[in-house]
C-alpha cells in the first residue's frame, strides 16, 4: 500500500519542531529510518503503551546522522513537524505502518499576555525546584514568541501522558493554561521525590543502618 506513514513507537513525545535524539540500533528500524534519510521523508512518533501504541503522534524528518557504528547502528537528530491521528495501521512490513490524518490547531486565538507570563514563571519554578534540589535541567528559556511555545514548555515535563494530551490539544490557550495548572501541581511531586530520594538510605529511625 502507498501512501503509508511509517510509525516508530517509543517511549517518548515528540512535538512539532522539537529537536529528537534516536540511537537506532534494532534491524527493522535501520531499514525504516535509513530509508527516511536517503530520501528525506517523515516517520512518525508515536508513544508506546503497554499492549500497544497511542492514536496519535507527531512526524520526525531526520535533521543530522550524528555517529555509524561498525555494526550498522547509527545515532541521528530527528525534528518534529506534523501531528497526525492513526486511523488504520498496516503490519504487512517488519515495521509499523499507519493511514493518518494530519492535524493542525482549530483554535487561533493568540494567547493572552497574562496567560503566557503565568505558564512562564511556571517554567521557571519547575526549573528551580529541579536544580535546587540537584537534578540537571538541561532546557533553555522558551521563546515567549513562538506561536507554539506551549510545545516549548511541555518538554519540560517528564510526564508522557501529560506530553500525549498536549500533544492532542489543538488551541494554544487551552496548551498553555492546562501546562499552567498541570506544573503547578508537578513542582511539588517533584520536590517530594527528591526528598524521599535523600532519606532513602535512612531508616524508619530517620538514621543512617548500620554499614552505610
Amino acid at each position: 500500500m502507498s501512501g503509508l506513514l511509517p510509525l516508530f513507537p517509543l517511549q517518548l513525545v515528540a512535538f512539532p519542531g522539537s529537536a529528537v535524539p534516536l540511537h537506532i540500533f534494532e534491524e527493522r528500524y535501520k531499514e525504516m529510518v535509513g530509508d527516511a534519510e536517503r530520501k528525506g521523508t517523515e516517520f512518525g512518533i508515536v508513544l508506546a503503551r503497554d499492549g500497544g501504541i497511542v492514536n496519535a503522534g507527531c512526524t520526525v524528518i531526520v535533521e543530522q546522522v550524528l555517529e555509524r557504528y561498525s555494526d550498522g547502528r547509527f545515532d541521528v537528530i530527528t525534528r518534529g513537524r506534523r501531528r497526525f491521528e492513526i486511523v488504520s495501521l498496516d503490519q504487512e512490513l517488519e515495521y509499523l505502518r499507519g493511514e493518518v490524518e494530519y492535524f493542525e490547531d482549530e483554535d487561533w486565538t493568540p494567547a493572552p499576555p497574562e496567560l503566557l507570563d503565568r505558564a512562564l514563571n511556571a517554567f521557571r519554578e519547575l526549573r528551580d525546584a529541579v536544580t535546587n534540589t540537584g537534578g540537571d535541567f538541561q532546557m533553555t528559556e522558551p521563546d515567549r514568541g513562538h506561536p507554539s511555545v506551549s510545545f516549548q514548555l511541555a518538554e519540560a515535563i517528564d510526564d508522557l501522558d501529560f506530553q500525549n494530551t498536549l500533544l492532542r490539544s489543538r488551541s494554544e490557550v487551552e496548551r498553555l493554561r492546562r501546562f499552567t495548572q498541570f506544573a503547578q501541581e508537578f513542582i511539588p511531586k517533584k520536590l517530594y521525590a527528591a526528598k524521599m530520594k535523600k532519606l532513602a538510605p535512612l531508616n524508619g529511625s530517620g538514621r543512617k543502618p548500620a554499614g552505610i
